[in-house]
């Protein structure tokens, strides 16, 4: 399971990782910083205390948590981030932005999946036969996808995206099953419930989602992020959709490297007998 300081990943991106853990403090330097964007990067570490209502201590306290080794070190990996974003607000039209912000999400997850817990995921789901995916709403049409991924690459795979079936579901798993969940928040409590569910009964759980720190991952064995943000009243964003499906591609692609011959059979047939379906 993915720990520590998450490297190299944008400001915006990291704070939004740990905004779960946050505490009361920090969450108001947190909506600070997130609502004076442009403003921050002029203050000195005074003038953010004074500003945010915090004290300096707890200012410090948090950057470090975020892997900073303070504000200075933050405000210049900030500043980077900013700049590029203006860029694209000053010149792009809302067509650009659309773009801009799906390749974002793209190559800001790209940028922080850890390429050997990945590789231990791989591994997990070669091993195992029973491969269950647990998804609801959008995070559950992600699902559907996958299991489609899978299916096409010749692996067997169940995504269930009601939470009363994944409950009954869960309860009837074992130490040969791998529950896959999506979640871009990890705070889904159907989702939660679910893979606590399997958990107990000794299943290997993989959490794909946007936060390390959240109510799901405490139950992770393995853990992918994602990094595209999402406000509530963004819930279901098709860009948040691009960074889940992300996942998945590298996921799937990973599995069938690993047999190349079997998954090119299956894909051979597979599209043999839908070409049927075609006039």
């Amino acid at each position: 399971m993915q720990t520590g300081p998450l490297k190299g990943m944008k400001p915006s991106v990291l704070m939004e990782q740990y905004k779960p853990e946050f505490t009361k403090s920090e969450h108001k330097i947190y909506t600070y910083l997130t609502a004076n964007e442009a403003h921050v990067i002029y203050l000195s570490l005074t003038e953010l205390c004074e500003a945010s209502g915090a004290a300096e201590a707890t200012v410090l306290r948090f950057f470090r948590k975020l892997g900073f080794k303070g504000f200075q070190d933050f405000k210049y990996s900030y500043a980077q981030e900013l700049a590029t974003d203006a860029t694209v607000a000053e010149h792009g039209t809302y067509l650009d932005k659309i773009r801009t912000n799906m390749v974002r999400a793209v190559e800001d997850s790209a940028g922080i999946v850890d390429e050997k817990e990945l590789q231990r995921t791989i591994d997990v789901l070669k091993q195992k036969d029973n491969i269950v995916i647990f998804g609801v709403g959008s995070s559950g049409i992600a699902g559907l996808d996958m299991q489609s991924r899978l299916m096409r690459i010749g692996r067997q795979a169940t995504a269930v995206i009601d939470p009363h079936f994944q409950v009954m579901l869960a309860s009837s798993l074992d130490a040969d099953s791998v529950v896959i969940a999506i979640s871009i928040s990890g705070g889904t409590k159907d989702i939660v419930d679910s893979v606590k569910i399997a958990k107990e009964k000794g299943a290997t759980i993989i959490v794909l989602t946007n936060y390390l720190k959240s109510p799901l991952s405490q139950y992770a064995d393995h853990i992918l992020l994602g990094a595209a943000k999402e406000n509530p009243l963004d819930s279901g964003s098709l860009v948040s959709k691009i960074a889940q499906l992300f996942l998945i591609d590298v996921l799937c692609t990973g599995l069938a490297v690993g047999n190349v011959e079997r998954a090119e059979e299956i894909r051979t047939q597979i599209s043999a007998n839908i070409s049927t379906k075609l006039y």
